[in-house]
């Protein structure tokens, strides 16, 4: 009976071991991949969320900007024919 314990925590153990292999194995393959993706995204020239916000940012004044300066046209316009 004494043999079959000792088997049987043989198996345990090896099997313990497989799982820490296997943790290692998942842990290091994410790695390399979160690695190998933060090159890929950094050779795309991507642009951060701050600077998105910032030109579109840009580009609102600059239509609102664009908005007024029509007005004022066609104002000006309609006092010059009128």
């Amino acid at each position: 009976m004494q043999t079959r314990n000792k088997i049987l925590d043989d198996i345990s153990q090896l099997m313990t071991n497989a799982m820490g292999v296997a943790q290692g194995a998942k842990d290091e393959a994410e790695t390399a991949m979160k690695s190998m993706l933060d090159r890929w995204l950094a050779d795309r020239d991507f642009v951060t969320r701050e600077e998105f916000d910032a030109v579109r940012t840009m580009a609102q004044k600059a239509r609102e900007e664009n908005a007024a300066l029509a007005a004022r046209i066609a104002v000006l316009e309609e006092n010059r024919d009128g």
